[in-house]
Parts: C-alpha cells; sequence; structure tokens
C-alpha cells in the first residue's frame, strides 16, 4: 500500500470510529434520559386494591398487592378470604417517565410521597415483604412502629431481611416496615435467627 493510500485508510478508520463513538455517546444519553424503573407506594380509593392491581397488570406494570388472609363469617357461614396487607395501598414499579399511565388507573386515589412529590419505596422493604409474603410463617399486619432494635435475620427463610425486633408476652416478633406509608407487618422469630444492626 502506498503512502498516500495508508493515509486515506487512517483517516476512513478515524472517520468510522469517530462516527461510532457518537453513536455509543447518544445511546448513552438516551439511557440516562430515561429514569430506572422503581418501586413507589400507590394509594388506592376505598376497597380498590385489587382493581388497581389487575389494571396495572393488565397495562404492563409490574405490581405488588401484599395479602393475608383472614376468616369473615357471614350469617350463614365463615370463609377465609384473602385481604390487603396494608388496607388502601398497593405497590406499582415504573419509570417515573410512565407515571401518568398509572395515575389516570381507575381506582388510584394518588402515588404517594413527601410534601415535595412522589418518592420511591427503597427495594429492601419491597423485598422484605415479598420474602415474608413467599414463607410459610404465620404474619399480619402490626402497627407502624418507629422504636425497637433494629435487626437482620441470619437463618431461615427470611435470612437477610431487616426490620426491627421487638417482644410480646414471652415471644419475640420482627416488624418489617414500609416507612413511607407507615405501615407494617410483623412475624414470630426466634431471637436466635437475629442479630443487631449497628
Amino acid at each position: 500500500m502506498s503512502p498516500t493510500n495508508q493515509t486515506d485508510a487512517i483517516h476512513a478508520i478515524n472517520a468510522i470510529d469517530a462516527t461510532d463513538a457518537i453513536d455509543a455517546i447518544d445511546a448513552i444519553h438516551a439511557i440516562d434520559a430515561t429514569s430506572p424503573a422503581r418501586w413507589y407506594a400507590v394509594r388506592t380509593k376505598s376497597r380498590h386494591e385489587k382493581l388497581v392491581r389487575e389494571r396495572l397488570a393488565g397495562q404492563g406494570i409490574e405490581q405488588f398487592l401484599p395479602t393475608v388472609k383472614r376468616r369473615s363469617q357471614w350469617k350463614d357461614r365463615k370463609k377465609e378470604i384473602e385481604v390487603p396487607l396494608f388496607s388502601g395501598y398497593c405497590f406499582a414499579r415504573f419509570a417515573w417517565e410512565n407515571r401518568l399511565s398509572v395515575q389516570k388507573t381507575y381506582g388510584v386515589a394518588n402515588i404517594v410521597g413527601n410534601g415535595h412529590g412522589p418518592e420511591p419505596v427503597p427495594d429492601e422493604e419491597i423485598d422484605g415483604i415479598r420474602l415474608l409474603i413467599r414463607s410459610k410463617l404465620v404474619y399480619d399486619a402490626h402497627p407502624y412502629l418507629q422504636q425497637g432494635a433494629p435487626v437482620e435475620v441470619i437463618r431461615g427463610p427470611l435470612q437477610g431481611v431487616r426490620g426491627v425486633l421487638i417482644r410480646k408476652a414471652s415471644r419475640y416478633r420482627l416488624v418489617l416496615a414500609i416507612h413511607l406509608i407507615q405501615h407494617a407487618a410483623a412475624v414470630e422469630i426466634d431471637s436466635s435467627d437475629v442479630v443487631p444492626i449497628a
């Protein structure tokens, strides 16, 4: 190859590299322009939690409605029914840009947040409740706590979950909270299965 052809080839390669670099930068900006999907607490109209869950799922939006089984008594019979663990709330995972489709869903009152707007729920809190629901342990709603010993479960079906350890009579309970909506769930646990968190 002659020196002129070599120079032309190097310029052509550099032009291709520059085009690829610009395309790569554009792709990075496009990724940055869309926020990652986060969990949000969605406040529902009264007794619309299951309807909201179904409608969000129908739109392809990841949703989570923690439930608990309770015995209900009618005039003529008793029946075990599944009710929301946190009455009036469903959780949805979506990118912030897609919030309008969630807000417009029939049965949704609003997306929960602080005084400055909607606020995401930490993944660890959702993961802890999901793990509790999937376990075979008996659990139920619990009043929201701000005090107690923060602990992490070191063995058993809830291993890795963080919560608050409280003592009720002679038994210990692990309380898992969703701080944003100030609701919690509790499960009995052996005190030897947890360690304090510093």
